[in-house]
């Protein structure tokens, strides 16, 4: 027996490219069938829905290329990849592999650093919170410990009494670059003295060897000019070091931030056209290095720890749609097996979502809901979409960074994680969370485990 085709009532589609034009927005309703040749029906079929897909072949152009754009601009340049962004060990490694170091903040962080295998000195320490333990374990493993505080630098002066050796350290820098609010809540400032105090401190009292200064200006930076007045600022300080105490700085730590293609909530025109390449950050962070006046044979090392723009658009979330219904005010939404539980970068994002199945060219304002239990569970507020039936699947762009980090699971449990080799081949990378999981580290005292309803 025949099925019935649904109807769908004749419509006139416009071709529009580029930005908005009085024809509306651009199309977003192109399927997204496979990934780097996988299909993702096959995907989810095999590993669940939801599901989380890294693509090993994006992560590697993306680092190749930006370590390609930085070295044809500065001639000493090293990436440490920034755990806080995917901390997932298969990821880690393939930075590690194309030879970047590691960035942590934590003792987490720096224990799978080290599982992973990355020697310690290549390790750079930062973050506000490292006890006495946590600053030991770098000092034994010679990694470059960056002070964020004077508490801090007064515990290391402390630890570094009884060895033999000095502590590699340097100083976290907060500065005005045009950007606010001002990230000043981390490290020394510049301009009110604080760094220049942090420096006296440590070159005077002669307990700790100070090898770099480190700064990190912000998150999904969209001004590059900014990294130029905080490579200026730097120099500045790693100069006048080498003036007043005849001491070189080895590297200057520009930090991350740098934005991903993705649309920030509330902005009129589309990520892909607004945020800056890559190429505008190293111009303005190398240019000002360049000319800052550095002896040719003293120019420091440039350190990024870049993670968002190296890892955003490598990783995507695909899932399932549970339902369909009509809100009070008429508006149509649809429910995905998604949400905000995996995907909590959907608080800062417009991100692009793609249907799986081709489907029709008439489209309708949609509201795309996760299956959480709580208002706030939206994937995406408005996104104008053809209907979508129960079983049909998207997949949501540019979820890389900071999602599976930051995921929980808050009534559901985290789906699994796959990585497509260069080859076109999916590796399980992380297992399904389950319930006997979740539960390992549970105790519960004896009187508890009795009851009678």
């Amino acid at each position: 027996m025949k099925t019935k085709k649904t109807y769908e009532r004749p419509l006139i589609k416009s071709l529009n490219s580029g930005l908005m034009n009085k024809f509306g927005k651009r199309t977003e309703w192109t399927p997204l069938t496979e990934i780097d040749g996988v299909k993702v029906v096959d995907l989810l079929n095999e590993y669940g829905s939801p599901l989380f897909v890294y693509s090993e072949k994006k992560i590697r152009e993306n680092y190749q290329h930006a370590k390609r754009v930085f070295e044809t601009r500065y001639p000493k340049v090293q990436f440490a990849w920034s755990y806080k962004t995917c901390y997932l060990n298969a990821v880690c490694d393939v930075y590690h592999q194309e030879g970047s170091w590691a960035e942590v903040v934590s003792r987490f962080e720096y224990e799978k650093a080290l599982k992973n295998g990355v020697p310690g000195d290549k390790i750079i320490f930062n973050g506000p919170d490292k006890t006495d333990d946590d600053l030991m374990l770098a000092i034994k493993n010679n990694s470059p410990i960056h002070i964020d505080h004077l508490d801090e630098l007064y515990r290391l002066h402390e630890l570094a009494s009884g060895l033999t050796k000095k502590p590699k350290v340097a100083i976290r820098v907060n500065m005005d670059t045009g950007i606010y609010p001002m990230w000043d809540r981390f490290g020394f400032n510049y301009e009110n003295g604080q760094a220049w105090d942090a420096i006296n401190k440590i070159i005077t009292l002669n307990k700790l060897d100070l090898v770099g200064l480190h700064t990190h200006i912000g998150t999904f930076m969209l001004t590059p000019s900014a990294y130029a007045v905080a490579a200026s600022k730097m120099a500045d300080l790693a100069i006048n070091i080498k003036k007043k105490y005849k001491k070189s700085i080895s590297y200057i730590d520009m930090g991350g931030g740098f934005a991903s293609k993705n649309t920030l909530k509330g902005s009129y025109y589309m990520g892909s056209d607004t945020v800056p390449d890559i190429e505008e950050y190293a111009e303005a962070i190398t240019s000002t290095l360049i000319n800052a006046g550095f002896d040719k044979d003293e120019m420091p090392y440039l350190y990024l720890e870049t993670g968002r723009a190296l890892v955003d658009d490598a990783g995507f979330l695909m899932g399932t749609v549970i339902a369909n219904k009509r809100l009070s005010d008429g508006r149509r939404a649809t429910i995905l097996d998604f949400g905000v539980n995996v995907m909590f970068t959907s608080f800062w994002y417009d991100h692009k979502i793609s249907p799986v199945e081709e489907l029709g060219y008439h489209t309708e304002d949609t509201t795309l809901y996760g299956p959480m239990c709580m208002n706030i569970d939206v994937v995406r507020e408005n996104i104008s979409m053809p209907p979508l039936s129960p079983g049909n699947h998207v997949v949501a762009h540019f979820v890389g960074a900071y999602n599976v980090t930051q995921s929980m699971q808050f009534i559901s449990l985290r789906p699994a994680i796959v990585m497509i080799d260069l080859h076109g081949k999916p590796h399980l990378i992380k297992t399904k969370e389950t319930l006997e999981g979740i539960q390992r580290d549970e105790l519960v005292p004896q009187h508890l485990k009795t009851f009678k309803l």
